[in-house]
């Protein structure tokens, strides 16, 4: 009879669990989809050229290279290092309470020195929020994402609209999507 109840007691505690894990996602999924493309957009303007890949590491038989030689801004390599670490990024983020009242998605740049109108706790669990909304974008999207990064169909300007309204549908393109501007709050640095 006991080893019934503490089941039944764990599994109500299970249940309890999932529903408040359930109440912690995301409510603005568009504000948050906006956030992750303005990121990977900044990762795209920061992108430096590069030249192109050379795998031709075998000689043939008369001692010429065999291989091809592939250009970045088509290759797998290229995708890779724009999103790896993408939803690492994300971790700098929170939601915040604006003068207005409103919410909106802060990039804090240090999480000692910035001050929030919310608790620093809740900050950090909108932090994990929005980092693992992340991968949970880029797991459903990802193949036709990086198919179109390599096409050069995704540009900096337009990441928003590629990812948030045509691969996700997270933000519909009439009306207000609900997409909030960006606030991006960096220290400043001395020269």
């Amino acid at each position: 009879m006991a080893a019934f109840l503490n089941q039944r007691c764990m599994l109500m505690m299970t249940l309890f669990s999932l529903f408040i894990v359930a109440s912690l996602s995301l409510d603005d999924k568009c504000a948050a989809c906006n956030v992750v493309a303005a990121e990977l957009a900044v990762g795209l303007f920061k992108e430096k050229p590069r030249n192109h890949l050379d795998m031709r590491h075998r000689l043939d038989s008369k001692g010429q290279r065999e291989g091809k030689v592939i250009d970045y801004r088509v290759s797998e390599l290229r995708v890779v290092e724009l999103l790896d670490g993408l939803c690492e990024k994300m971790q700098d983020y929170t939601l915040d309470k604006l003068a207005s009242g409103k919410q909106e998605w802060v990039k804090v740049g240090d999480w000692d020195d910035y001050v929030l109108k919310i608790d620093k706790q809740e900050a950090r669990a909108y932090s994990k929020d929005i980092s693992s909304y992340c991968g949970r974008l880029l797991e459903e999207t990802e193949d036709e994402l990086a198919e179109l990064i390599k096409k050069g169909s995704v540009r900096t300007g337009d990441v928003k609209k590629v990812l948030c309204h045509d691969l996700s549908k997270h933000c519909s393109l009439s009306g207000n999507s609900g997409a909030s501007d960006l606030i991006i709050e960096e220290p400043d640095e001395d020269l």
